[in-house]
């Protein structure tokens, strides 16, 4: 397949872009400078931001207290790249705050709490994480369900059966020993959770821009009838893309697990829109197609940096929520205008 043909579907303007004349190509990249806009907000939020809190709460920036917050940026980061790989395949995943429990409790109850079960417990809450979200997929695309109240659904039916699983082993057990002390250690200095969310971002960035396969994936959300048209199996690349979130969700999971050393029914929760906000935020199109991953991390950074600077303030937790809804609506409606004006 043409890698111009890939090139021109996923930056939307589709395989009739090869006809347009010399004359139309100043528009083109006009566009293309407001696409690449769309990523650059965030970093100049997180830049203002910053700018504040070293003014008016210079603490927050303190070296221990950045290094007590940046695991809690790690794990939002991370569940927000497999929300915004959702998102590009024009989907939405409401089930990660079950997924992500679901995946700790099936670590520490295969586990047992032992280092001889570890990798075992391991293999088997990613497994749980994939197949859950293999599900949401083939229920999607396949059955064609709306992706809001599939994924509303399977979070509800996960969570009932994560709390008849935790009856078995109790409502607060152990993750091993070896994973407590990996998850609270560092990596040449970094705590462990920021050094794999910085893999887990890169590896990202280089699938989305230095592969076939991500050319293929943007394709297949920023036009899918054309990029079926062109042979490319747009149904497969949808429905996989809630089982790589599944994925990346639990992955989430065994960091959390090994950071809070006792994960309980609740270690989903912070999840559940913050991955979103997280996603939109970082420029990612709600119509499908378009995402930077970088920038998906550097929201995730922006909006936990934000919550500590508002707990500092001594602002209530319904104002903290309250700012990040306005935070989410502000993203969408960045996402609507920009998507706008690239069809136009």
């Amino acid at each position: 397949m043409p890698s111009e043909q890939l090139d021109n579907l996923a930056s939307g303007v589709g395989a009739a872009a090869s006809s347009k004349s010399a004359a139309n190509q100043r528009p083109r990249r006009s566009a293309l400078a407001r696409l690449e806009g769309r990523f650059l907000t965030i970093w100049i939020a997180l830049g203002i931001l910053l700018v504040a809190d070293a003014i008016f709460l210079p603490k927050s920036l303190d070296g221990t207290t950045l290094l007590a917050v940046s695991p809690f940026s790690a794990f939002l980061a991370i569940a927000a790249i497999g929300q915004a790989t959702v998102i590009m395949a024009r989907g939405i995943d409401l089930s990660a705050p079950a997924i992500i429990t679901l995946s700790s409790s099936i670590l520490i109850g295969v586990s047992g709490g032992s280092d001889e079960r570890l990798w075992i417990a391991v293999v088997a809450a990613l497994l749980g994480a994939v197949f859950v979200g293999t599900i949401n997929g083939l229920s999607i695309v396949f059955l064609k369900l709306n992706a809001l109240i599939v994924t509303l659904a399977v979070g509800a039916i996960v969570t009932g059966l994560t709390i008849w699983y935790r009856q078995s082993f109790g409502a607060e057990s152990p993750v091993p020993p070896s994973l407590a002390e990996f998850g609270n250690g560092r990596i040449f200095g970094v705590p462990t959770a920021v050094a794999i969310a910085s893999v887990i971002t890169l590896i990202a960035v280089l699938l989305l821009t230095k592969t076939v396969w991500g050319r293929k994936f943007e394709a297949s959300g920023c036009n899918p009838d054309a990029a079926f048209i062109i042979g490319i199996n747009v149904k497969l690349y949808q429905a996989g893309a809630y089982a790589i979130a599944g994925l990346i969700y639990g992955i989430a999971a065994v960091l959390l697990a090994g950071f809070i050393g006792n994960p309980t029914l609740d270690a989903g929760n912070p999840y559940f829109m913050a991955p979103i906000a997280a996603a939109v935020l970082g420029g990612v199109a709600m119509t499908g197609g378009i995402g930077n991953m970088l920038s998906v991390s550097i929201a995730a950074i922006f909006l936990i940096q934000l919550d500590q600077s508002l707990k500092m303030l001594g602002l209530p937790t319904s104002w903290q929520l309250v700012i990040q809804g306005v935070a989410i609506g502000a993203g969408m409606w960045l996402s609507e205008i920009t998507s706008t004006t690239r069809r136009g």
